[in-house]
């Protein structure tokens, strides 16, 4: 068998197969053997007609019905043989089959491009960092303090601790209700941030059978739309907060930690490390784009394809019905897709590189941290974890991403930026 080797392009190859006669009947005997068993013919018993007679009547439709399965074994040969790794499908370009003399064929391929790495250490990156307050800790006790809070039956607002009910009616300019804007029993707790300003002002001391009115402007880039809305209140609540106590304690962490002071602490601690993780993240973005940004080379279209199809799976799967939108443009969405699923095949193949030549590596003890580690969250005995991160590449591409990050890190120039909660 002859096997040539042709560049089409930094990521695309194709091999040409020259294959003898005589090098293609041991393929097509196993091909005879196998078709055996189905074989019925006047004289013999199904499955004992002799290999002779099979190939003399049937070998001709046997042997065109093979080539495909023998063309991807000798191709799959010759790629290990080479030690050349395709990625995505193969196309099978040509093919020319006579019967007793040869098999010809050609299969195009892609091939990750050849990386020359520029500069990846020595980056200058910014790494946003804040400071934990005593306001921030205060917010998320007071925040637990209302998930558990105890709604009371009131007349009047008199705090924004209280939830206000009301039919709201949209009105236009004049002041005249909008036919089909009208919606009952809106809820509107006082305290909530994310409450407009104007209606918590208009309903600040509403009681019950009131009307109020407000009129909430919204901006967009250079023009803003003004909304009025009157509210008729039907129901009014008194948020009863629970005093920050061991019983309240207790009950949100079951036991541990028991004391307030603990806790609050601990509330300290996750918040800290929210922040930091928040600012790795940032350092982790900028070291991706600039090593992208400093990188030019094409990328082979399956890996693009391939991260298209995770976009859209990923789409599909964060739907509550785990189908996608009955809208949804399949062509829309990749095109408008595209530049980021090349930015991340780029993003792959430079951290594949990176890793290569620091040789950066995953271990077993790698996966053996990994699977103790998430196994508590995921509420899976860490021996079988691990036995499914050994069967799938993702945790290991997963663990050796991590690693290249770390390795980054450590060689760039990271200055801090102090920010703030409202600035981040």
């Amino acid at each position: 068998m002859n096997v040539t080797i042709n560049p089409l392009s930094d990521i695309e190859q194709e091999a040409i197969f020259e294959v003898e006669s005589d090098e293609l009947q041991p393929h097509f005997n196993r091909a005879y053997e196998k078709f055996r068993p189905k074989a019925e013919l006047r004289g013999f018993r199904k499955g004992k007609v002799p290999l002779g007679i099979i190939r003399q009547v049937y070998g001709d439709a046997i042997e065109h019905d093979a080539l495909d399965g023998i063309a991807n074994e000798l191709y799959r040969t010759a790629m290990e043989e080479r030690n050349i790794h395709p990625i995505g499908t193969p196309s099978m370009v040509e093919m020319d089959f006579k019967r007793a003399q040869h098999f010809r064929f050609t299969i195009k391929y892609e091939v990750k491009p050849d990386i020359v790495l520029g500069q990846y250490t020595r980056l200058d990156v910014e790494k946003p960092v804040h400071n934990v307050s005593d306001h921030e800790v205060d917010a998320e006790i007071h925040h637990l303090r209302r998930l558990n809070s105890t709604p009371i039956d009131a007349q009047r607002v008199t705090d924004e601790e209280h939830i206000v009910t009301a039919d709201t009616q949209e009105l236009d300019d004049a002041g005249t209700p909008l036919i089909g804007k009208k919606s009952s029993a809106s809820r509107f707790y006082l305290a909530d941030e994310a409450l407009a300003p104007e209606i918590k002002a208009a309903l600040a001391a509403a009681e019950v059978g009131g009307i109020y009115r407000a009129t909430v402007t919204t901006g967009h880039d250079d023009h803003s739309h003004s909304h009025h809305f009157q509210f008729t209140v039907t129901a009014v609540q008194k948020v009863d907060l629970p005093p920050f106590d061991e019983d309240l304690v207790r009950k949100v962490t079951g036991g541990t930690p028991s004391s307030p002071e603990e806790f609050r602490a601990n509330i300290r601690a996750d918040l800290e490390r929210y922040w930091d993780d928040q600012g790795n993240a940032r350092v982790n973005d900028g070291l991706a784009n600039e090593i992208v940004r400093r990188h030019e080379f094409a990328v082979p279209e399956s890996l693009v394809t391939a991260f298209l199809d995770s976009f859209v799976e990923d789409l599909r799967s964060r739907s509550r019905d785990q189908k996608l939108p009955a809208s949804f443009n399949d062509a829309t969405f990749r095109a408008e897709n595209r530049a980021q699923a090349i930015w991340q095949a780029k993003w792959l193949l430079l951290k594949e590189r990176i890793a290569e030549k620091e040789q950066i590596t995953v271990a077993e003890e790698d996966l053996v941290a990994l699977a103790e580690r998430d196994a508590p969250r995921l509420n899976v005995d860490s021996a079988r974890l691990l036995e499914y991160y050994r069967s799938t590449s993702s945790a290991s591409e997963r663990i050796l991403s991590e690693k290249v990050l770390t390795f980054l890190r450590a060689h760039a120039s990271i200055s801090e930026r102090p920010v703030t909660q409202k600035t981040h």
